[in-house]
């Protein structure tokens, strides 16, 4: 992205700058109006107006929270489920593929979803399941597509993230080589520990757990818990549950 705009003119760079937050001139400058004049109202009443007047720059299926302060970029690639929650400076960044969150999911104060496909990658997207919680400071790349399902407990500083860097000719700066997306999926019912890293490549299993801070470079399968760096499966639940109900009898 650079390097292909390093001799460009003022006005392509504008262009470029317009396209990667808005479709369009037109639907930039709506954007921008809206979310400038309702995006700081602080409250219920702040909350109301954009639950309302934001369904006309964003699909909505039906009445959504949107805080203040939140950011919103190719809003019209967005959508929101029902009762779906976005708190204080939640930053979404949807580009073409887009962002989809589920009915009653979280997104807490500071959360970054982002998916600003500058290289045009194939399936770059961000979709999030119902009675998902994304706490603080999440960051969530999708450049190579995440779909995180239903029930899902993230915690606050975790960063999932759908892209890699080449950096195998040492010759050339990391910024100017290639770049690979292959996604991420996390499965139903999945807790993500605060401050772990799930990198690209990686999938989930319904039900397991990755321990605080953990590094996550190869699968979790599912109802197991893995921690450490890199992280490493330790136990597997449906033993634990069985062990506990022999004890119990």
């Amino acid at each position: 992205m650079v390097a292909s705009l390093k001799d460009s003119k003022l006005t392509e760079r504008l262009s470029y700058y317009v396209h990667g937050q808005a479709p369009g001139l037109w639907d930039y400058l709506v954007q921008g109006l809206f979310t400038t004049l309702l995006g700081g109202i602080p409250g219920p009443p702040g909350i109301l107006l954009r639950g309302i007047i934001y369904k006309l720059i964003l699909r909505a299926d039906g009445f959504v929270a949107i805080e203040s302060g939140v950011r919103l970029r190719q809003a019209r690639n967005i959508r929101l489920g029902k009762n779906a929650y976005l708190d204080h400076r939640v930053y979404l960044h949807a580009c073409p593929d887009g962002i989809e969150i589920g009915a009653d999911t979280c997104v807490m104060h500071n959360a970054e979803l982002h998916v600003f496909n500058f290289r045009g990658l194939q399936h770059a997207f961000i979709k999030v399941g119902r009675r998902t919680f994304i706490g603080e400071s999440v960051v969530i790349r999708g450049q190579g597509g995440v779909t995180i399902g239903d029930s899902v407990l993230i915690g606050p500083l975790a960063k999932i993230l759908a892209i890699d860097h080449d950096f195998t000719d040492p010759t050339r700066p990391v910024i100017d080589q290639d770049i690979s997306a292959r996604g991420i999926v996390i499965e139903d019912g999945a807790w993500i520990g605060a401050g772990a890293a799930i990198l690209d490549g990686v999938r989930i299993g319904r039900g397991a757990v990755v321990g605080a801070n953990a590094v996550v470079t190869r699968d979790v399968p599912a109802h197991t818990i893995a921690v450490g760096v890199p992280a490493r499966v330790i136990r597997d639940t449906h033993q634990d549950m069985a062990a506990n109900q022999g004890t119990a009898l």
